[in-house]
């Protein structure tokens, strides 16, 4: 199992298009990816799930991730908060 907390620094946090593109990138994975804000843990391959934890610039979250590529996952998802894509 791999876990990271990371601050996210894109300007947009994970709203519309830089969301898509997170769980996009989550899906290219076989492990499983979860995404932890406070006390809420969401499906990192989950488009609603993530809206829903409402992550903004500035937010402190968690990525977990279990199974094959686990490091590679959180380290190509980390670089995804870090900017924005678009």
């Amino acid at each position: 199992m791999c876990n990271k907390e990371i601050v996210v620094r894109c300007e947009s946090g994970l709203y519309n298009k830089q969301a898509s593109y997170f769980v996009q990138k989550a899906n290219e994975f076989d492990c499983g990816i979860w995404v932890e804000v406070g006390n809420r843990k969401m499906n990192a391959k989950s488009l609603l799930g993530i809206i829903s934890l409402g992550i903004v610039t500035g937010a402190t979250v968690n990525l977990i991730a279990d199974g094959s590529r686990e490091e590679e996952a959180v380290e190509a998802l980390e670089q995804l908060l870090l900017r924005d894509v678009y």
